[in-house]
């Protein structure tokens, strides 16, 4: 009798781990980015350079928009990689994409459709990450945080420069508690998102991540030479600023002394901390400095629109409220 028992515990065990070392079926929602490729290519091949293991994209849903020429442009280039290259499936809808998957990335290169595709996604309880913009308006990503937080299910968003080293050396503590850092990426505007959201949003996630929440508001200004500045202060006279630039680049002062921050690393950190997130089921980021990411770069448009005065972050929220 013992021995049955215990033969039944170990091929229970063995089972067990079986399936803890069997690879997370991943399902990307938009193939409209080479973010896609990018990120497959770093999941499914063993031989790609800083490869991430544990996770493997086996199916897709093509997504594109037709007003987005980038987008649409791009589809069909991506899609015939992911099933060339990578064998990766093609599904019609994204509730088919669900039913064969245990995880999803939401890449579509357009903020506005996130909200009804991870309204779905949400629905059939799939941990979800999702790329840059998180959301097409302030509003939506809002949404997304309380439809993922009534039903249960882990959500995020992160741009890859978030994971560079120095800037996450600084987010540790490296140089105390951060008093001013300046954050640059380029930011090529997009006619149907707010001005910061389509590419801005890099150098804006490098400024929160070293700053952290607090952010009360925003002024927005033109550099001489034409650019975008957008001047934060945070609780406790704590200042940041995001400079439209054309690579990626910052700094950080603190209370040891200062460090440079921004700078892109790749893609695999980032791919990295998304695998660790399908596995533990925790994100790596708090959805209130997410939500105060986009405040900040709402908030820098309505500055525009008042001609670059002053606006508090508590006012962009309050009015994104349902």
């Amino acid at each position: 009798m013992k021995t049955s028992i215990l033969a039944t515990i170990l091929t229970t065990a063995l089972s067990l781990l079986a399936i803890a070392q069997d690879p997370i079926r991943v399902g990307i929602i938009g193939l409209d980015t080479s973010h896609v490729v990018a990120f497959t290519k770093t999941l499914n091949d063993p031989k790609a350079k800083g490869h991430v293991p544990g996770a493997k994209v086996i199916a897709a849903y093509k997504g594109g928009s037709p007003d987005i020429e980038s987008s649409i442009s791009r589809v069909d280039g991506y899609t015939k990689t992911l099933q060339e290259d990578y064998g990766v499936e093609i599904c019609e809808t994204i509730e088919e994409l669900c039913q064969k998957v245990d995880a999803v990335m939401l890449e579509s290169v357009d903020g506005r459709p996130h909200l009804a595709q991870a309204r779905l996604v949400i629905a059939a309880k799939k941990p979800l990450y999702i790329d840059k913009p998180m959301a097409g308006t302030l509003a939506d990503v809002l949404e997304i945080f309380r439809l993922a937080k009534e039903a249960d299910v882990p959500v995020f968003s992160s741009s890859s420069l978030r994971y560079s080293k120095t800037t996450q050396a600084v987010r540790a503590g490296s140089m105390g508690k951060v008093t001013h850092a300046i954050a640059s990426s380029p930011a090529k505007v997009e006619e149907h998102h707010p001005d910061l959201f389509w590419y801005g949003v890099h150098g804006c996630e490098a400024l929160f991540t070293v700053m952290g929440t607090g952010c009360e508001s925003v002024i927005r200004r033109q550099t001489p030479d034409g650019l975008i500045e957008v001047e934060g202060t945070w609780a406790g006279g704590r200042t940041g600023i995001f400079r439209e630039g054309k690579g990626y680049s910052g700094n950080a002062k603190g209370e040891k002394g200062e460090s440079p921050i921004g700078n892109f690393d790749g893609y695999e950190p980032l791919v990295a901390e998304i695998v660790k997130f399908f596995k533990t089921g925790k994100a790596p980021i708090p959805a209130e400095e997410t939500i105060e990411l986009f405040a900040f770069m709402e908030a820098a448009d309505e500055s525009k629109r008042r001609g670059g005065k002053t606006v508090r972050i508590s006012e962009v929220l309050e009015k994104a409220k349902p």
